[in-house]
């Protein structure tokens, strides 16, 4: 939106803009912030920026924990959620030394543009092009709980199936049953104005929507699907769309979340990936010769996901919820494999898209609880080692699969290579194989360690925790 000081301090003069937000990415993949009055922005703010305890945001140690964050002002945007008008920006992070500032290589922001740089200079191509899908859930009540005594959490929505007998408060007799949400029309899709906002305020904060609707998940559940960017600018509006909805949510009494798997037997929500690469101006993945429409070279990066797709879930799919969803019967990928159309495959070719400039495929495994600059970096990297190490997917045994993966034997299901079954099975398979993600210094070793270690944390946390479940099973024996 801007490139000097000059223009920030006139936009603000002129519109009353009062104070300047500077958003923050943490190891996990949450916004921080700090705010400043517009008055304290200048060229020492570019120069110098503003400082901040990096320790308190999960990375590894440094020799000193004191950051600064310089602000990119071509991200400007304003704030439509806060009541004094609020200049809006993200940048990059920088570790404080006497000799000159250098870039923090573990933070977010800083690895996807090193992975960009990195795909440069192997030459394979100028730019991985990437368009992500976001599944949701709107709801108006939300509760949980975990104390010594008691494990709950409580979800509703007027238009899910379970409330098509209450009489407590007006009621519409228009739920949606099990998994029947698809494409729902009102009465029904009870938050299509709401959809309908969230899209506007998408485009005002300068994210392209290609279109909005309801998913098959009856209780809520939503999708809004983006136009197509490069790798670092995805992952930016990836973060854009999660405060957009979530706020949007909040500003009108109800709550969103991009749970991968709130509900039970019901579908889960997903982030497929589509992606492609071009180099001068030229698609890398188009070849109407080749397997729909595909190029050699997309099937040897479709070899790299597949061959690291274990190990990649760690940092695509890096929850115990995620592999909730990971099962089959939900359109959700349970099979590492490719093929075109299939939803049970973990990579699906598109069969819609016929031109060069769009031919791609899709990663169907990652979920929105991803911090998305690691995730992205890594599905390019992954995709890189591919390219580079010529790995055939149909020669590997991956595929392709055209035809319906949950409906097979339990002979022929064995002869085929499954996603990890929980968070635990991922980081195992991130501890064997990362050294694709740390070629060119894309991901510090350190990075990769302390990733792991937080993660084992949760995970050894959780499983100490009594689950509902338990009771149901186990209670009276």
């Amino acid at each position: 939106m801007f490139s000097t000081v000059t223009e920030v301090r006139k936009f603000c003069t002129d519109r009353m803009i009062k104070m300047i937000d500077f958003k923050t990415i943490d190891i996990d993949g949450r916004w921080r912030h700090v705010t400043i009055p517009v008055e304290r922005l200048d060229e020492d703010t570019m120069q110098y920026g503003i400082g901040f305890d990096g320790s308190n945001y999960g990375y590894a140690p440094v020799e000193k924990s004191d950051m600064m964050f310089i602000p990119d002002l071509s991200s400007s945007c304003m704030d439509p959620f806060v009541d004094i008008p609020t200049l809006s920006m993200i940048g990059n992070v920088f570790v404080i030394h006497p000799e000159g500032n250098m870039p923090f290589d573990q933070y977010p922001r800083n690895v996807a543009l090193r992975a960009e740089e990195y795909l440069r200079e192997s030459q394979i191509a100028d730019s991985m092009i990437i368009g992500p899908e976001f599944e949701f859930h709107i709801l108006e009540h939300v509760s949980y709980e975990c104390k010594p005594q008691r494990v709950s959490f409580e979800l509703n929505t007027p238009q899910a199936e379970w409330n098509s007998g209450q009489n407590k408060d007006v009621n519409s007799g228009y739920q949606i049953p099990n998994k029947c949400g698809y494409h729902i029309t009102p009465p029904h899709d009870i938050n299509y104005g709401l959809r309908g906002r969230m899209c506007l305020l998408l485009e005002d904060w300068g994210v392209k929507v290609k279109y909005h609707h309801h998913e098959v998940g009856g209780p809520g559940q939503q999708e809004i699907e983006v136009e197509l960017g490069q790798l670092t600018e995805m992952a930016d509006k990836t973060m854009i769309i999660k405060y957009i909805v979530k706020n949007a949510a909040v500003s009108e009494n109800k709550t969103a979340t991009f749970m991968p798997k709130p509900f039970f037997a019901e579908a889960g929500n997903g982030m497929h990936v589509h992606m492609l690469l071009m180099k001068e101006s030229k698609p890398v993945f188009y070849d109407k010769a080749g397997y729909s429409g595909l190029s050699r070279e997309a099937h040897w990066f479709m070899g790299g996901l597949l061959k690291h797709a274990k190990s990649l879930c760690a940092l695509t799919n890096p929850t115990t919820n995620s592999f909730k969803r990971l099962v089959p019967g939900y359109e959700a990928p349970a099979t590492i494999g490719y093929a075109t159309s299939n939803r049970s495959a973990i990579i699906r070719i598109p069969a819609y898209v016929k031109s060069p400039e769009a031919k791609r495929f899709e990663l169907r495994n990652p979920d929105a609880t991803c911090n998305p600059y690691y995730a992205y970096a890594a599905i390019l990297m992954a995709g890189i080692d591919g390219m580079l190490n010529k790995i055939d997917p149909h020669e590997s045994g991956w595929g392709p699969f055209d035809f319906n993966l949950y409906n097979l034997s339990a002979e022929e299901q064995e002869k085929l290579t499954s996603l990890p079954k929980s968070l635990d099975e991922a980081l195992d398979a991130l501890e064997e194989d990362n050294e694709y993600l740390t070629h060119g210094g894309v991901f510090p070793k350190k990075l990769l360690d302390t990733w792991i270690m937080r993660k084992r944390a949760e995970i050894d946390t959780i499983n100490k925790i009594p689950h509902p479940a338990e009771f149901a099973h186990y209670f009276d024996l």
